[in-house]
């Protein structure tokens, strides 16, 4: 169902053929059936996708088609791009702990104490700023592991900024449109 839901809300008045179709491409998985795309991020990168396209659909239209800049021919896959930053999100602020073990988990405890969507929201931060790393590197398919570091180096700087209260006072907040 959940799967359903991002297509209709990725391609509005398209109809998906079947939850198993070449359609799914379209939107950046790798094959024509997106559950085998989830080993990283899991169910909760779905979640996240999803929370993306109906909260900030702007945004996620413009990512989605690539609508801004001057792009390269081999483009990061959209969906697969966001499977990555739920991986990452999760890695970075320590995630898997009980209780954080890091400067970035705490910080993120306090952040998500404020909000409970907060983590759906920095990853739809995270998501707009890769792209935007992604245009200022010049960057191709085979730069991603590069885009992705270089991201995740940026979104720790704007979580040690010593007035971040809540997700949204974070600089790359900004780049988000609904």
């Amino acid at each position: 169902e959940e799967l359903k839901a991002l297509w209709c809300a990725s391609f509005p008045g398209t109809e998906l053929r079947g939850l198993i179709s070449e359609q799914w491409k379209e939107m950046g998985w790798q094959g024509k059936d997106p559950s085998t795309d989830f080993r990283g991020g899991g169910f909760i990168s779905l979640e996240n996708l999803l929370f993306f396209a109906r909260n900030y659909p702007k945004s996620f239209q413009e990512l989605l088609r690539k609508q801004n800049g001057d792009r390269a021919i081999w483009e990061y896959p959209f969906a697969v791009a966001g499977v990555n930053i739920t991986f990452m999100l999760i890695q970075m602020l320590d995630l898997q702990a009980v209780k954080p073990r890091s400067l970035l988990g705490a910080v993120f405890l306090k952040l998500l104490s404020e909000n409970d969507r907060a983590f759906d929201i920095l990853y739809c931060i995270t998501f707009k700023l890769m792209d935007q790393q992604w245009l200022d590197m010049h960057a191709t398919y085979m730069d991603f592991n590069t885009v992705m570091k270089s991201t995740r180096r940026q979104l720790e700087r704007e979580l040690l900024i010593e007035d971040i209260q809540r997700v949204e006072d974070m600089p790359s907040y900004k780049l988000l449109a609904r």
